[in-house]
């Protein structure tokens, strides 16, 4: 995943999706709607491009490793991620290890209200490491990230 970063005012957003969110579309609608990964990661890509983002990369996996890779080496090569970590949210030291390591602002995202859900979904350990985490609103969560990071994007090149 390395990219070669010139000196310009670029918009470069990551998109981390965790375990499980590859089922997206078939695995609880009932919580995590209908759509698929893919129709979610197109939502984004043309929202992206709507808001003058460069480049917008996603990558899903259900290996903590990878993801923890990731995070790692968006440091030179993406302004923004956007992560959603799953099951991972409520118990990855690794992550949010990771996540404190690199200048990277993070956004966590959640399709569901975790807050809302069984007790043990209520806490993520990531959140106190992150920019901030916007859940319950299905895919409009990574869709508000979006555009809340290109806006901060754009603030700071001034």
């Amino acid at each position: 995943m390395e990219l070669n970063i010139d000196a310009t005012n670029t918009k470069r957003i990551l998109v981390l999706h965790g375990p499980n969110l590859n089922l997206l579309g078939t695995r609880e609608p009932e919580v995590y709607g209908t759509l698929t990964l893919n129709a979610i990661n197109e939502k984004l890509r043309e929202r992206a491009k709507e808001l003058g983002v460069d480049e917008i990369e996603f990558l899903q996996s259900n290996f903590e490793g990878a993801l923890v890779e990731a995070i790692q080496n968006a440091r030179g090569h993406y302004d923004f991620i956007i992560l959603n970590a799953a099951a991972l949210t409520h118990y990855s030291i690794a992550l949010r290890d990771a996540i404190s390591a690199i200048p990277v602002p993070v956004i966590e995202v959640h399709l569901s209200n975790i807050h809302r859900r069984e007790e043990f979904r209520h806490k993520s350990v990531i959140a106190p490491v992150v920019m901030g985490q916007i859940c319950g609103f299905g895919v409009d969560s990574y869709i508000a990230a979006l555009e809340i990071a290109t806006r901060k994007l754009q603030r700071d090149s001034k």
